[in-house]
């Protein structure tokens, strides 16, 4: 018993010493920042090199040249809106963020595809989504770590700033505040949507709340023209549990004719099933 307590300890010791992993700090940490500019959300992602008594800009990061705006992986940032950049409008979604430093004047370049460690291998203009041309600021002071922020945050922009040792580069954009805010006011003052009034409908009818008041919503979700065959089928199964039986087979056969229309077998047979149950 002895000996196999000793083989089994023995065992787990080794599990142990083959999974352990040894961490230590990355050389250029990684960063996440989250920022709402108006109503649109912008994150960036980037590694952040040191300085570490070494000259960075026109020898570490050389002139001329295009850079990772970094360290490792590509630097990102998403925009959960299209946002203006310069006159160009930059579609919502992700980017990688390349750079070509200068002495008075950056080159700052959203490419579309944010997938490269470093740069790209093959240069790819066609990928191109928005480029700047942004003004050299410096500074009285090293900044130690590379810094990207988001400042200068108003209800319709910001600027993306980016710092190191003593050089300071800002790139102002543009959010559609003004245009999400009017349509939202536009959607609620028109008042709720065929959907709106089904979601509703749906809600009081599973949840055996009040049927009359379900049916005069699905009744609303179901005006005009070829209203979706689900919707009827809920508007059908309200209808016979308020003992409109002859109101629900009517329902249900324009449910099964969408659902013919659109080869759903599943609302076939719940509607065949439903009307042969109606008639007897």
């Amino acid at each position: 018993m002895l000996k196999k307590l000793t083989i089994l300890l023995l065992i787990i010791g080794l599990n142990s010493a083959v999974n352990a992993q040894i961490k230590t700090p990355q050389p250029s940490p990684a960063s996440k920042l989250e920022q709402v500019v108006g109503l649109t959300d912008v994150t960036l992602e980037y590694s952040r090199p040191a300085m570490r008594g070494r000259t960075i800009f026109g020898d570490l990061v050389p002139y001329g040249k295009v850079w990772r705006t970094g360290a490792n992986a590509n630097t990102k940032i998403t925009f959960s809106n299209n946002v203006t950049i310069d006159g160009q409008e930059l579609k919502k979604g992700t980017y990688a963020i390349f750079t070509i430093p200068n002495e008075t004047s950056w080159d700052v370049i959203f490419y579309n595809d944010a997938t490269n460690w470093g740069t790209p291998k093959e240069w790819d203009d066609n990928k191109v989504s928005a480029k700047t041309t942004v003004e050299v600021h410096t500074i009285p002071f090293n900044v130690e770590s590379f810094t990207i922020d988001v400042n200068n945050i108003s209800n319709n922009g910001a600027s993306l700033d980016m710092i190191w040792e003593k050089t300071y580069v800002s790139v102002p954009f543009e959010v559609p505040t003004d245009e999400v805010v009017s349509k939202s006011i536009e959607k609620v003052m028109a008042g709720p949507s065929t959907g709106d009034y089904f979601k509703a409908a749906t809600y009081y009818h599973t949840e055996g709340k009040d049927l009359k008041q379900a049916l005069v919503w699905i009744q609303k979700a179901t005006e005009g023209d070829n209203p979706p065959y689900w919707y009827l089928r809920r508007m059908s199964l309200i209808q016979a549990d308020l003992g409109d039986k002859a109101g629900a087979i009517a329902t249900a056969k324009k449910s099964l004719a969408g659902a013919e229309k659109e080869n759903n077998a599943d609302y076939i047979k719940m509607n065949k099933e439903s009307i042969a149950k109606w008639q007897n």
